[in-house]
């Protein structure tokens, strides 16, 4: 138990470093955006931040509805909201991440290499997201939307696995462990939240899904603020916006983990069920316009 004890200290050392180094990396991204123009986040962005983490630490994800809202309101460019949505939820989801791998038992071996495995995925994939145009990430989003809303739908009708009762990960269910969270974490970067596919991908191997949070928070809080460093080096972000989700996310993130503790989802996940279809086949069709010779759309409002 003592060991327990300690890799745990370890690993809140080794996420308190990663980020005070993102902390740093950002306080300077924002320096430069305010040269440009104004970075005070407005009430709207300070709310969706707020809810958007509210439910997220009761399990639901934040990536598909934070992006919904940017492009049904047209809050962010397109081909910036990959990088808003890992440089803003990256804060708040430190905090899930610290509270959850405190209060739930997993073999901490399964934890920390899961954890390094996302994080290697999301420093490769935010260097080939940050860098892509437009359209591309039109479409990556638009599909990445249409996957969420089928994991909702999933969800809701209980067709996801149910699991088993394993706190570890042990043979060759450690290694697909292993490079299913590193594909994930890669697509994180693209905007597909972990949240849910982790789930399913513990579930599958067998371990208890209680175990899925802090693996999955874990994950999060290590990779958003590793790849975030990409999109802030290539300012490939709205920082007032992802200013908005971190200062309004905490303390939804808190409330819901020591007030709130749990709420009746399903509905509210067929509500995003229909948010999100609506964002997604939007994004498809601002990509299709994009793509088309000649046709030039509206830009999106920072």
């Amino acid at each position: 138990m003592h060991g327990v004890s300690t890799a745990k200290l370890v690993l809140f050392g080794a996420l308190g470093a990663i980020t005070v180094v993102f902390i740093l990396a950002w306080v300077r991204g924002v320096r430069r955006a305010r040269a440009s123009g104004g970075v005070v986040p407005t009430p709207l962005e300070l709310a969706l931040g707020f809810v958007t983490n509210f439910f997220d630490t009761l399990g639901i994800g934040s990536f598909a509805s934070t992006t919904s809202v940017f492009k049904l309101r047209r809050m962010v460019p397109d081909e910036r909201i990959p990088g808003t949505l890992n440089v803003g939820h990256a804060l708040p989801t430190v905090a899930q991440a610290l509270i959850f791998i405190a209060i739930v038992n997993v073999g901490m071996a399964t934890l920390i290499a899961l954890i390094a495995a996302s994080v290697a995925g999301a420093w490769l994939g935010a260097g080939v997201v940050s860098g892509l145009p437009r359209r591309k990430v039109q479409l990556g989003m638009g599909c990445a939307l249409l996957v969420a809303a089928g994991l909702f739908v999933m969800t809701n009708l209980g067709l996801l696995p149910g699991g088993g009762e394993a706190l570890s990960l042990e043979g060759w269910r450690f290694a697909a462990g292993l490079a299913g969270n590193f594909v994930l974490g890669a697509l994180m970067t693209l905007g597909i939240g972990l949240y849910a596919p982790c789930m399913i991908l513990v579930s599958l191997l067998g371990m208890n899904p209680i175990a899925a949070f802090p693996i999955m928070m874990g994950s999060c809080a290590f990779l958003m603020p590793v790849g975030s460093l990409r999109f802030i080096e290539k300012g490939s972000y709205a920082p007032r916006p992802a200013l908005g989700l971190a200062l309004g996310g905490i303390p939804g993130v808190l409330i819901a983990a020591f007030i709130v503790k749990s709420l009746p989802v399903t509905a509210l996940r067929w509500l995003v069920v229909a948010v999100v279809l609506y964002a997604a086949l939007a994004m498809l069709r601002s990509a299709r316009a994009e793509g088309r010779p000649g046709e030039v759309t509206a830009p999106s409002v920072t």
